[in-house]
This record gives C-alpha cells, structure tokens and sequence, in this order.
C-alpha cells in the first residue's frame, strides 16, 4: 500500500475509533439506558475519553521515536482533535445540562472548587491547540507553533489533577492516567537529554548516540 492510502486509512480508522464512544452514547441516550443520572454519565463518559484520546496523541511521538514507526506521526493531530472534540462536549455538558447557563454558579464553581479549577484550566490549554491545528497555522507560526502545543502537556497534566480530585474514594483509574502520563513525560525528557547529549559529541558519535533512543 502506498504512503497516501496509508495514511488516509489510519485517518479513517483513527476518526471511527474516536466516534465510536459518542455513538454509543448516543444509542444509550435513545434507548433511555444512561442510567439514573444521565447527565453524571455523559460527563464522565465525554471526559474520560477526552482524556483518553489526548494521552493517546501524545504517545505518537514516543512511539515514533523509539520503534521508527513514522507512519504513526499524522495520527496526533486526529487524536488531538478528537480529544478536543470529547472535552467540548464534556465542558457543554456541564454548562449546558448540569448548570443550565447559570453563570454566576458557573463563575463559583471555578473559583472555590478546585477540580473544577484544573478541569476548566486543562480545556482552556486545549482551545488554542485546535485553533492552530491546520496546516495553514503551522505555516503561519512556523517554529512558534512546536512550544505551543507542547501545551498539550500542561493540559493532560490538569485533566490527570482534575480526574483526581473529582474521585472521592477509588482512585486506581486516575492514578493509572497518572501513571500513564508520567511515563510519557520522562520518554520526553530523555528524548531531551539524547538530544542534548548528541550536541556535544562529533556527528558520527551522535548518530550513533540517536540511532540507538
């Protein structure tokens, strides 16, 4: 298969995959099966797989790097994008169904409940990477555009912080998010280190040195 059907057919299979949730709540929704607390269900849903598919979006490079797998690399777009799309909706959902555009009870819960705190400071580090997520954009930034998203970073952190002070109680899956995200920060920062390391060597030695991270 050649590099153009590829990668068109992961896009295809990366946008179904990130449907597929949101399809099925919509099925549960229809069927009047989410449960007694359908609003409760969508957020947590809509928020799950935002953060879900933005950890996936940030293992492409890793995985890019480590196993040589480039054709993985237009993926991260797709996932970011579909992470941006879930928090959208989570966040909607909250404003919408759940405080039915009360601003001033919206305005408190951002300013006194600090899971909120973190959970609306990780979508506003989302808008401005979907913003300039087109290939006009990152033609326009340029080299601006790579320090930028690495917002993407800061917002999966304060999603993992939110996730974790919204769990009363059991808190294995947020701390496997947190796990998860831990592991992809110290794979960035080793790629750093390598990097840093290859500057000082002679270019042989550093491509020796880069081939084997």
């Amino acid at each position: 298969m050649n590099p153009t059907r590829r990668n068109r057919s992961l896009q295809i299979f990366a946008m179904t995959a990130g449907a597929l949730p949101a399809a099925w709540l919509i099925v549960l929704a229809l069927t009047d099966d989410l449960g007694a607390n359908p609003v409760e269900r969508v957020t947590h849903v809509t928020g799950d797989w935002a953060l879900r598919f933005l950890l996936l979006s940030l293992s492409v490079t890793p995985l890019r790097r480590l196993f040589g797998w480039r054709w993985v690399a237009p993926l991260r777009r797709t996932l970011g994008l579909t992470a941006f799309g879930y928090a959208c909706s989570h966040f909607l959902t909250y404003l919408v169904l759940d405080h039915f555009f009360d601003w001033r009870l919206i305005v408190e819960d951002v300013l006194e409940r600090r899971y909120v705190t973190a959970g609306f400071s990780a979508f506003l580090c989302l808008v401005p990477l979907a913003a300039t997520s087109t290939r006009a954009m990152i033609r326009r930034l340029g080299r601006r555009w790579i320090p930028l998203h690495r917002l993407a970073y800061l917002a999966a952190a304060l999603a993992v912080i939110h996730f974790l002070w919204l769990v009363k109680s059991d808190l294995r899956e947020p701390l496997v998010y947190a796990a998860a995200l831990t592991l992809l920060l110290g794979l960035r920062f080793g790629f750093w280190l390598a990097r840093s390391r290859s500057r000082k060597l002679s270019p042989k030695e550093a491509k020796s040195q880069l081939s084997g991270v």
